[in-house]
């Protein structure tokens, strides 16, 4: 009787471990990726891929990208997404005639990873049959790291044509200028879209989808740059004998350059400074399946 109770214990056991064993997919994707933004075109989709003009140095806006599925069922799945995206923008391909006076362009190289989960309408994961297709859609979280503006504003004296600073005459005779860089930053996105599986075998598929991307940042497109991250440098050829530091750094010389960069910023600055980045994916991708295949049961 126990040795009855405990096969019907094993028996059931696996079963249990058979419908949970589930089912892998190791993936990549390749396609083309949008900014919408402050800068260019505000296309959600079917936006111009680049600025014919600068494309001989910027190359094409790409996307690639390796992707994780793990199988619960013939439909639901959980993905892990990691991609590198080179986005574009120039306000020469915008539709709004302020854009294209303005004139702004840029890219940026954004890495990505997010963690979504995936619905099928139909059991395209059964691994049982082949040649199934299904719509599919999608939703999660995940992180960006891109290239954010950094400004270091350099006060300096003004000099003769030898080169050497002339002592200021008054509190505005000095010169201030914008020097430009990049910083990296992280922030959340929330990923989400639609897509097309087709399963042509037992262990490959092929798949296409549109992936929208809302980030939380203003700075994918650099029309944004923070407070925090503009930095003002004083040169130390003329020294304030009280201080022993420079000149520019002290008295009304100090407080005009203060007075420069919070205009700086604000002049600098463009577009809806509440306003969020969204970034927009069309891609196609090849999986293959592996691993101890799930038993769905009824």
């Amino acid at each position: 009787m126990n040795k009855k109770l405990l096969f019907s214990f094993l028996a059931a056991l696996g079963t249990v471990v058979s419908v949970k064993a589930q089912r892998n997919e190791l993936g990549v994707r390749l396609g083309m990726s949008n900014l919408v933004g402050d800068v260019g075109r505000t296309n959600y989709i079917l936006q111009k891929p680049l600025d014919l003009n600068r494309a001989s140095d910027w190359g094409v806006p790409f996307y690639g990208g390796l992707l994780y599925r793990f199988n619960f069922n013939p439909y639901q799945t959980v993905r892990l997404d990691l991609g590198y995206n080179q986005v574009q923008f120039s306000d020469k391909a915008a539709k709004e005639d302020y854009r294209r006076a303005r004139n702004s362009f840029g890219k940026n190289n954004v890495y990505e990873a997010s963690l979504m989960f995936e619905y099928n309408f139909f059991p395209v994961n059964n691994e049982q049959q082949r040649g199934l297709v299904s719509p599919y859609i999608f939703a999660g979280v995940g992180g960006l790291m891109f290239d954010a503006p950094k400004v270091t504003l350099v006060n300096d004296y003004r000099r003769d044509a030898d080169g050497v600073a002339q002592a200021p005459n008054n509190e505005l005779d000095f010169t201030t200028t914008p020097v430009y860089s990049t910083v990296k930053k992280t922030v959340m996105h929330v990923p989400f879209g639609v897509g097309l599986k087709y399963k042509f075998n037992h262990n490959w598929a092929i798949f296409a989808e549109a992936m929208f991307r809302y980030a939380f940042t203003d700075q994918l497109d650099y029309s944004k740059v923070l407070r925090k991250d503009v930095v003002s440098t004083y040169n130390g050829d003329i020294l304030n004998p009280s201080t022993g530091g420079s000149l520019l750094q002290s008295g009304a010389y100090y407080v005009v350059s203060k007075e420069r960069e919070a205009k700086f910023i604000g002049e600098r600055n463009i577009g809806d400074q509440e306003s969020r980045d969204w970034m927009n994916t069309v891609s196609l991708g090849l999986t293959y399946s592996f691993g101890r295949p799930p038993c769905y049961c009824d």
